[in-house]
């Protein structure tokens, strides 16, 4: 973060300094966690369900923090330390990120999607890197507190900016891109994710393109073009790329080839040049995320050689898709860092591809379904057994559906309530390919953590 004075953040904040002073030295640092404090940062209190970060000031104080913005003001105000009144701290740190961000003339990227996005993010950035020094949203930090405080990461050597964000509720993209207001907006598909709260597809695409609520005018969008609902979106005060295998998308995937566990390649066709790509992640799906990339790329300036080698330089973020392998031939496709029914889909035909004797699945409760949740587990048991694969592990109560699909089907199944009744590295024999993937809540890094601890 650039320096800032106190004086300058209270009027982004639309805030109150209540005990202006002179010569206070300028903050450089925004910290929302009491326990990772930084000497001379801003505190800016959470407030939660279950918690206060106001209950936490003093102890930020203590630990470092110059001062504070803060919606209940404390008793007792220290003379050394420096203290802003606000409405609502978390509106106070939107318009602090929105008066900051206006600082950056580079170009910004924002993305979401159903499925992907982060995935695509990371394509995103991979390629501008090639060309740019690029600021990328870290993991899945996503969110109203993850992509406010992305954003003040931003300093004087970034040439462009590659931001996701993600959403449950309608609203959430549009206060989101507030803050980014982007220059090229991403949507990466309209998929099942969080339709328990947004009641249809239909509503998740609505949800998602509030993301051209904010999006420059005359800027691009570039939209899966074999998406039937992005399909529907079309061109207003922006215009947009539309990429796939579809005749009609202008950035168009062709000659793809799946190599299995070692990734993908194919050639990506625009209106101004081919793109011979080298994808290193498992799953024909990665298609997406590279065209995707391609449209951006193009849109900013890189030349060919730029693209192709940013591109080849992804690399998968956390838990999706990565590969481990462990002695006598054993091979763990980690993709444990969330699920729906497309990603699980996605997951199952990479394992089924994939070259080796026995072929498990670990699969547990996909979250946030509503209604579709029996039918979607269901399904995905069904089709492991359909894509061949030898043994299909459930895990939790809503995944007993996954059983009874895979077990209709004619699969070997085996169900467990807990994933702590499972001893999953008994069922990783040599010579055997291993898929774990489940929604986050269901925490299956610890069975891909067991898996290391055995084998390493």
């Amino acid at each position: 973060m650039l320096p800032m004075t106190i004086r300058e953040i209270a009027a982004a904040v639309e805030g109150t300094w209540l005990n202006p002073r002179e010569n206070t030295p300028p903050v450089t640092e925004v910290c929302t966690d009491s326990r990772k404090i930084s000497e001379g940062c801003l505190f800016l209190p959470w407030v939660g369900e279950r918690f206060d970060g106001h209950d936490f000031i003093e102890k930020a104080l203590e630990s470092g923090a110059a001062g504070c913005l803060c919606a209940k003001v404390p008793e007792i105000l220290r003379a050394d330390k420096f203290y802003i009144q606000v409405d609502d701290t978390r509106l106070a740190l939107r318009r602090l990120a929105s008066a900051y961000r206006e600082q950056f003339k580079i170009p910004f990227v924002q993305i979401t999607g159903s499925v992907g996005k982060t995935t695509t993010k990371e394509m995103v950035a991979s390629v501008l890197s090639a060309k740019y020094n690029t600021l990328k949203t870290q993991g899945n930090f996503n969110n109203d507190i993850g992509t406010p405080l992305t954003l003040l990461n931003l300093n004087e050597t970034h040439e462009a900016a590659v931001i996701e964000t993600g959403m449950n509720h309608f609203g959430e993209i549009e206060y989101l891109g507030v803050m980014v207001r982007p220059d090229i907006a991403v949507i990466s598909n309209i998929g099942d994710a969080h339709i328990e709260f947004l009641g249809s597809r239909q509503g998740i695409l609505q949800a998602k393109c509030e993301i051209f609520e904010h999006l420059k005018e005359g800027g691009l969008a570039v939209l899966n073009g074999d998406d039937a609902l992005l399909n529907t979106v079309e061109e207003k005060n922006f215009r947009i790329a539309r990429c796939g295998h579809s005749g009609h998308s202008s950035v168009r995937i062709e000659n793809l080839t799946d190599h299995g566990v070692e990734g993908i390649s194919c050639t990506v066709v625009t209106q101004k040049d081919r793109y011979v790509l080298s994808i290193p992640a498992p799953g024909a799906h990665m298609a997406y995320a590279a065209s995707i990339a391609v449209a951006v790329g193009e849109e900013l300036g890189l030349s060919n050689e730029e693209i192709v080698r940013g591109v080849a330089a992804y690399e998968p973020a956390g838990s999706r898709m990565r590969v481990l392998r462990f002695e006598g031939e054993r091979l763990v496709l980690d993709d444990c860092y969330n699920a729906n029914p497309q990603s699980v889909a996605a997951a199952l035909e990479v394992l089924a591809k994939t070259e080796c004797e026995r072929k498990v699945a670990v699969l547990g409760d996909m979250g946030e379904l509503g209604d579709l949740t029996d039918q979607a587990h269901y399904n995905m048991g069904a089709l492991a057994a359909m894509l061949g694969i030898d043994l299909v592990i459930a895990i939790g109560p809503k995944a007993a559906r996954i059983a009874d699909g895979a077990r209709a089907s004619g699969g070997e199944v085996l169900h467990f309530e807990t994933k702590e009744e499972v001893a999953v590295q008994s069922y990783l024999e040599s010579g055997t390919a291993m898929l774990v993937k489940a929604s986050h809540a269901m925490h299956f890094e610890d069975l891909v953590a067991q898996l290391k601890e055995f084998y390493d």
